[in-house]
């Protein structure tokens, strides 16, 4: 507990029973089947952080009028808990806490202190812990933010609610792990500079959905985005950052510089990289130089990576005039490498030597 805002517990008066929980769990898909319960809070100027309660998850009520609906200030994370031979466990949720923070002051909504926004994580998990699956699923934890306030002005709100939910879930791509096919989009920008696009706000989402959809249309798995300037430097995919492995022993990944997200997952994939010997260019790459190297063999894998998929081999790459592969279509030595290493250490199969795994 945070010693200052203590986190009330309102018996739910219904739960699901462990028979209908069993069934629900047997195929949970992704982000289709939620737990229990639901951890909120409120904030306003006057009191800050306030009413905070794990209750039955249920509907919001919410006036016409409340700002996100108007004016899309809303921010949330996407983080996860593993069993492991150790217990429940979650991976980084410090850095998850810190960047909700860094998307809230972009966003002009007030921060929740690291310590609360882990206690809030904590708490759910600690209670809705038969909902998080055996072997290789997860629970998915979606904690968020929105302007609550009943005001139609362009200013930013003086009402918020957090809230903290969680879902029960298997892979990420349907069908299980696969190397993915992504398409480039060449009508449509996710970011530009001074813009959200290093926030986690549901309108950079909003804004990619198009794109994305064009990507399903070409039989692709996700977007890539270039960027707004030149329409020429890759980005990252519509929900993913995304990694190049060369011939020479390096790993490219485009800079962070507002555009992209700060991914956590990104970060320790790097973190690990560079131990195993790997170079790291964060540098700016261009989409025609992907497609150059990719044909020359210069360019051995390229990955996504991200909380939900972790990391996934990009095998096909399809755009506007046609399409290209990288390397056998399939996952790379070093993706395998990298994936198997991280997921050991989130599933506690793999020493942390970093520190990286709380456990609740």
């Amino acid at each position: 507990m945070t010693g200052k805002l203590q986190i009330k517990h309102i018996p739910h008066a219904s739960p699901t029973s462990p028979e209908a929980r069993a069934a629900l769990m047997q195929n949970p898909g992704f982000g289709k089947v939620f737990s229990d319960h639901m951890v909120t809070m409120t904030w306003n100027a006057e009191r800050g952080w306030h009413d905070a309660e794990i209750k039955a998850r249920a509907p919001f009520s919410i006036d016409p009028a409340s700002a996100v609906l108007h004016y899309a200030q809303e921010i949330f994370e996407g983080m996860k808990a593993y069993r492991t031979k150790d217990g429940i466990a979650l991976f980084r949720p410090e850095e998850n806490a810190r960047r909700l923070a860094m998307s809230a002051d972009r966003m002009a909504m007030p921060t929740v202190p690291e310590e609360l926004f882990i206690d809030a994580v904590e708490t759910l998990v600690r209670t809705d812990a038969d909902w998080i699956p055996e072997g290789d699923g997860s629970l998915y934890i979606r904690p968020f933010m929105f302007a609550s306030e009943a005001f139609l002005g362009v200013r930013p709100a003086s009402e918020y609610i957090f809230c903290v939910i969680a879902s029960p879930v298997g892979a990420y791509f349907k069908g299980g792990y696969k190397a993915v096919t992504v398409w480039v989009s060449d009508d449509y920008t996710r970011a530009a500079p001074g813009g959200t696009g290093a926030a986690k706000c549901g309108g950079n989402y909003a804004a990619s959905l198009i794109a994305q959809a064009e990507a399903t249309k070409h039989d692709c798995d996700q977007v890539v985005f270039l960027d707004a300037a030149e329409h020429r430097w890759v980005e990252e995919l519509g929900g993913m950052n995304v990694c190049f492995v060369m011939d020479d022993g390096s790993l490219v990944t485009p800079p962070l510089g507002g555009t992209i997200l700060p991914g956590i997952t990104r970060a320790s994939i790097l973190k690990l990289a560079q131990e195993a010997g790997l170079r790291i260019d964060e540098k700016p790459y261009s989409f025609d130089q992907w497609r150059k190297d990719a044909e020359s063999g210069k360019l051995r894998e390229a990955f996504a990576c991200g909380t939900a998929a972790v990391v996934a081999g990009i095998g096909s790459v399809r755009f506007k005039d046609g399409s290209f592969a990288i390397g056998n279509s399939g996952d790379g030595e070093v993706t395998a490498k990298l994936r198997s290493e991280l997921v050991g250490i989130q599933r506690g199969t793999v020493a942390d030597k970093h520190g990286w795994v709380h456990l609740v």
